[in-house]
């Protein structure tokens, strides 16, 4: 049993697991409990944070039953460990101050010295060690870098060693490292295109196996391409800017020289409206087409228009894929949706009719379709989330 720190929106993080692994609940409100017989990588999670190995449950969550339970647990089992132990402790979900936290691992400190075992403890600024310090500090990714994390649910509290933390380093230089970006069109971040390429492939986009062919109708730059060449698959772009075809393949230059990766990659013009693309087709998943940028919710009228725009050329799009999908091939779009003064979204009309297209949408048990929205707290344009199968 893994436990799995969800990202910022985690209605995303959880229908992610829940198409790559047979078994996931909500365990608080920003973890998820997952049943895998196998490691998951967490670098292929775009929407997981970190990810830990469950050790034990405690039928308590009060604090200093919990603090001391960890502190016998791990005197014991790593009485007669080799080496130096580096330790980090992230609490989530308590109401505990840093101090308390670090206090515990000053304590388990203790105990192991006089086993003979030493130990440096990475400090705690806050409950919980951020991404980035648990990456630098290569935690969960050997037997003797080890973060605990700590997760309290309803009535239990479990204690996880972490298997690893995001490599925001790398997500990082892969969106702002690439030679080609172009932020008019919208730049899709990498952590989202791989939740979207695990909501079409399941668990095929964690593992690469079996090799998919993936289709990006409207690439852009090659965000969501580069991601699935990562993941091991092979990658199918289109778009009908000609500027657009030739930023994605020299992304996609870059990623082959900068990974030593050979990518089975394919590019060329088209108009997602109407264009005939090769098969075969294991899936398709794109951003389609978002509108005009909006830094203020835009008026009556003139979202009535962008609205129309935009489910015209989406709704074009699908007619026009559908044609040419076997049933029951996936497909993920992030399409529009907009944010008023109350935090209210108006969505797109094609989003309440797919099956009019020959498409159904994909049921989650752990999440409502309409919670499938990315976005920054700040946008007025947010991503919808449209996760369908062909019927």
């Amino acid at each position: 049993m893994y436990i799995a720190l969800l990202g910022r929106q985690p209605e995303l993080s959880i229908a992610e697991l829940e198409r790559v692994f047979p078994k996931v609940s909500w365990y608080s409100a920003q973890t998820a409990l997952v049943d895998a017989k196998q490691d998951f990588d967490v670098q292929k999670l775009g929407g997981t944070q970190k990810a830990g190995r469950v050790a034990f449950e405690l039928q308590s969550n009060d604090w200093r039953k919990v603090s001391d339970a960890i502190v016998r647990h791990y005197s014991k089992s790593w009485a007669k460990a080799e080496g130096k132990i580096t330790l980090g402790i992230s609490v989530y979900d308590f109401q505990v101050a840093p101090r308390d936290v670090q206090k515990v691992g000053l304590v388990l400190k203790s105990a192991l010295k006089k086993s003979g075992v030493s130990l440096r403890l990475v400090p705690n600024q806050d409950q919980a060690l951020s991404s980035a310090t648990s990456h630098h500090n290569k935690l969960g990714l050997s037997a003797n870098k080890v973060e605990l994390m700590i997760v309290r649910g309803k009535t239990s509290v479990m204690v996880a060693e972490s298997i690893g933390s995001q490599n925001i380093t790398a997500l990082a230089a892969r969106d702002q490292g690439r030679p080609r970006r172009d932020a008019f069109v919208g730049m899709l971040p990498p952590k989202l295109a791989q939740i979207m390429i695990n909501l079409a492939l399941g668990e095929a986009g964690l593992t690469g196996t079996p090799k998919a062919r993936v289709l990006d109708p409207f690439c852009g730059t090659g965000v969501l391409l580069q991601e699935a060449a990562l993941m091991g698959h092979s990658v199918y772009g289109t778009d009908l800017a000609e500027k657009m075809v030739r930023y994605s393949r020299d992304n996609l230059n870059w990623l082959e020289e900068t990974y030593r990766l050979p990518v089975d990659w394919y590019l060329h013009e088209g108009d997602a409206m109407d264009t005939q693309w090769q098969q075969p087709i294991t899936a398709a998943a794109s951003e389609a087409y978002l509108g005009q940028p909006f830094s203020a919710p835009p008026s009556p009228a003139k979202l009535t228009e962008v609205r129309g725009n935009c489910n015209h050329i989406i709704s074009a799009f699908l007619n026009n894929i559908s044609k040419q999908l076997q049933p029951g091939t996936p497909v993920v779009l992030a399409v529009p949706a907009w944010k008023d003064k109350s935090d209210r979204f108006t969505h797109l009309p094609l989003t309440e009719k797919v099956e009019d297209f020959g498409f159904e949408r994909v049921a989650f048990t752990t999440v409502k379709n309409e919670a499938l929205l990315y976005f920054r707290p700040d946008q007025v344009v947010a991503r919808e989330l449209l996760v369908l199968i062909k019927k």
